[in-house]
């Protein structure tokens, strides 16, 4: 199947993006590998002319903004992220009327609807750099909750008003669970994206995007990690490292999410 793969990417001139999250053998055969920002990024720079994307629906979405004379394929199209569409309908015209001087800034983990509605798209690693630079008071941080919290956290001189959305996955790990971990692994620093709930980031030896937990491991001189995030990033992780020991809570999601 690799050897198909590789011959229909010849033959089409295509590209195949990958996110950590995704399966490992989705991972195998991709070209490039990242978060949603590296493969937007990879995804404009790129000269094929089909463009693979093993993610979920917004980021297909994002290849396909910056690229409009581009194919985008998605591999799979019931993958979509939940907390992408958290936002009520007209609630950032609601929050401009109330506002004179507000900047709706956007995870880059939303819909393009949400982002056309938006002045500004951050990601996890540059949203605090990106806040703290606007020159608006008012900031409506949209969609995820515990990102703007941790970023109002970072950046105390902006009001900024905090949507009610969340990732399923980072909201389901408790922080009970976390330490009943660490009891059995004292010594393995606690790794945490900031879509993790408040509770857990302020137990946390690290708090960093995808990419930045992975980069904390390879630098790290430390043999285990306490990781949190979704599950799919062990690949990259094991592959960069397999020489440490990466031990993740696994999370219990609620019936219906």
């Amino acid at each position: 199947m690799k050897e198909q793969i590789q011959k229909l990417k010849k033959e089409k001139n295509a590209v195949i993006l990958t996110h950590y999250y995704a399966p490992a053998e989705a991972q195998e055969v991709a070209d490039y590998v990242g978060d949603s920002f590296y493969l937007a990024k990879i995804a404009k720079k790129s000269t094929a002319d089909i463009i693979v994307f093993c993610g979920v629906s917004f980021m297909g979405e994002s290849a396909k903004i910056l690229n409009p004379e581009k194919k985008v394929l998605m591999p799979e199209l019931t993958a979509d992220c939940p907390m992408a569409h958290m936002v009520a309908p007209g609630l950032i015209q609601k929050m401009r009327e109330k506002y004179e001087d507000l900047a709706v800034v956007c995870y880059i983990n939303s819909t393009a609807e949400l982002k056309c509605q938006s002045d500004v798209c951050v990601t996890s690693s540059n949203a605090i750099k990106i806040v703290r630079a606007l020159p608006n008071k008012n900031i409506f941080f949209i969609p995820d909750r515990n990102l703007g919290r941790y970023v109002a956290e970072q950046v105390p001189e902006k009001n900024i008003i905090i949507n009610d959305g969340y990732c399923p996955i980072h909201a389901a790990i408790t922080k009970r669970a976390l330490l009943d971990l660490k009891e059995k692994h004292p010594s393995a620093p606690i790794l945490i994206h900031p879509e993790c709930e408040p509770e857990l980031l302020e137990i946390a030896d690290y708090i960093g995007s995808t990419a930045e937990i992975i980069d904390y491991a390879v630098k790290s001189e430390q043999s285990e990690f306490i990781i949190c995030t979704e599950d799919g990033v062990e690949y990259k992780l094991e592959k960069d490292n397999p020489e440490k020991e990466f031990i993740f809570l696994r999370p219990v999601l609620a019936v219906g999410i």
